[in-house]
């Protein structure tokens, strides 16, 4: 934090003018806050000189508005929290990394001193204070007490209640088996849920910054479930929770032992050589870097892949950027070489940070001010399961992803001895990304998704990073555009995107059908040479050491077709155009 605002502070004190004009700008603003104040109270009209951001859940009790005391402290923290904000875009000749990060962390403390924060400054707490007597700081000051004592990382606060939830029952609840483990993932297979099924199966791989039942949140709203009624063999990886003894893994050992490892594994489970695949966030951009290596080495295997919310392109990835860096990078890998890794609630602290107002103050108010439990939420619940970073991996990643962007260079990143050139990858493709994802920027998805060389269908849902893509048909909410011609600028892109209500997830469907292979009889985990391990989520969910491996039986032969022809598509999305299989 400190170089760029030194850096700032040097360019202001050569510029007297900018000086100058922030001084009266303020003059200006309190000027129009002190009349406007006058006026107010004559008028017994709310003072309205600046305005909060649409949605800003910090003002939405109706005091803030109704009572002037709260009205003017409202009114002058919007001034004052404006006029900082335009004092640092003023300053001129700060490159645009710099101004940027100076103004995330002044956002930082900004928002920190924001009135809702303090008792005496917010209306609901003050209400509450004086009807229980001061009993929620009682409760509030219990709650913090609990939190440091029991909470992990440097923000320990609970998000969700932690006991309404236990993966393998009302979270990670889809019935499915391991079949197959190594060092880092553990293979679920999930077992059927219709008398046949594409002769394809469909390999999932998620991301490993968090766990994988983000797309198994229960049987409401398990895109995983989902995909398993639609009559395709799922195939999950669980990725592991490393500690030091893994620092030394790498990427290439993250592409190698995943989704590689998986591929063989699929085939001994099932017989199928052929599969269709999904990646999601990190593992939607390992997706990417496999499939390259794959098509480098005349490995057809892949007939088709989905990405959600995945980046492979690096060049606008919103606030993550103040955090990408020489400096920044330097200072997280000493961390992670005394550990050997990076600890998960670095992690969750950095994404917390970039909606601070939302992830961290309304959880400060609630749960110290107000004194109130955190509700049960499963989104939430998830968020708090961080995972490490092995530290070799991590700054592979770090480097040659967000640093240098090598990865839409043809042959700019190399793979276990095989440069990679996202280009080479002719299969088609299925992009998923949501409009106001601030982890994956959409128009980032965009381009890197342009960097692959075969057919592509982009669809962009609302909402954001989790909610745009967790998005299931029943709660029939969002709604997605979507523009076949697919034009080289992402705005573009938009300006001529059709919009259509509901999920997106129909028109996936829709879309992987083309891909299924034909129809063969439902398989069950273990019927095939790889024997079940333990039943799902699994040892690596629960942060527990593998089990044995059973003894791998004989080869199995491959499925027989029981149709030549696709299944036909069970709901009614727009359909996608044929592309060749």
């Amino acid at each position: 934090m400190a170089k760029p605002f030194v850096s700032m502070t040097g360019r202001l004190a050569t510029q007297p003018d900018t000086l100058l004009f922030a001084q009266m700008r303020l003059v200006r603003d309190t000027t129009r806050f002190w009349s406007g104040l006058l006026a107010s109270s004559i008028g017994k009209k709310p003072l309205a000189v600046a305005e909060a951001e649409p949605g800003d859940p910090r003002f939405r009790d109706q005091a803030w508005n109704d009572v002037i005391a709260f009205n003017a402290v409202k009114q002058a923290y919007l001034l004052s929290t404006r006029w900082v904000m335009d004092t640092i875009d003023d300053v001129r000749d700060l490159d645009d990394h710099n101004k940027r990060k100076v103004r995330f962390f002044t956002s930082q403390m900004t928002d920190a001193l924001a009135p809702s924060n303090f008792i005496l400054s917010n209306p609901e707490v003050l209400r509450t204070t004086v009807k229980t007597r001061g009993k929620n700081l009682l409760r509030g000051l219990a709650n913090l007490l609990r939190d440091l004592d029991e909470g992990k990382g440097p923000m320990p606060f609970r998000m969700s209640d932690p006991d309404a939830f236990e993966v393998g029952d009302n979270l990670a609840n889809t019935p499915g088996d391991i079949v197959f483990q190594n060092d880092l993932m553990q293979l679920i297979q999930y077992r059927p849920t219709t008398d046949s099924v594409h002769r394809r199966p469909l390999l999932v791989i998620p991301p490993w910054i968090n766990k994988y039942y983000i797309l198994d949140l229960g049987e409401k709203k398990s895109f995983i479930r989902y995909w398993v009624e639609q009559g395709h063999t799922v195939f999950v990886v669980s990725w592991v929770n490393p500690g030091p003894e893994l620092a030394h893994k790498s990427f290439e050992d993250y592409m190698l032992e995943g989704p590689v490892a998986a591929m063989d594994a699929i085939e001994q489970a099932t017989g199928e050589r052929e599969i269709n695949t999904v990646g999601y966030c990190i593992g939607g951009t390992l997706l990417g870097c496999t499939l390259a290596w794959l098509a480098a080495r005349g490995d057809d295997r892949v007939k088709s892949a989905t990405f959600l919310n995945s980046l492979m392109d690096f060049s606008e990835v919103g606030d993550l950027e103040v955090f990408i860096d020489e400096d920044a990078i330097a200072k997280i890998e000493k961390a992670m070489n005394k550990q050997g890794y990076l600890e998960g609630a670095s992690m969750a602290t950095a994404f917390n940070m970039l909606r601070a107002n939302s992830l961290i103050w309304s959880f400060f108010v609630n749960n110290y001010l107000l004194g109130r439990d955190t509700a049960p939420f499963d989104l939430l619940y998830w968020n708090s399961d961080a995972t490490r970073m092995p530290a070799a991996m991590h700054s592979f990643y770090l480097r040659n992803m967000y640093l240098n962007n090598r990865l839409r260079e043809p042959g700019g990143i190399t793979l276990a001895g095989t440069p990679i050139d996202l280009g080479k990858v002719k299969i088609p493709s299925y992009f998923a990304s949501a409009i106001e994802d601030h982890i994956a920027p959409w128009i980032s998805c965009y381009k890197g998704a342009r960097n692959l060389g075969g057919p592509l269908r982009f669809v962009l849902g609302g909402s954001g990073h989790i909610a745009g893509i967790i998005n299931p048909p029943e709660k029939k909410k969002y709604g997605y555009r979507l523009n076949e011609a697919n034009p080289p600028d992402p705005d573009d892109w938009l300006k001529d995107a059709k919009q259509f209500e509901g999920s997106w997830w129909p028109d996936w469907v829709a879309w992987a059908e083309q891909f299924g292979g034909g129809e063969v009889a439902a398989r069950n985990p273990g019927e095939g040479n790889l024997p079940v391990i333990e039943p799902a989520p699994g040892a690596y969910l629960r942060n527990e050491p593998a089990p044995p491996t059973p003894a791998v039986r004989k080869p199995r032969q491959p499925s027989r077709r029981k149709s030549d022809s696709s299944k036909q598509g069970k709901q009614k999305a727009p359909a996608p155009e044929k592309v060749p299989q």
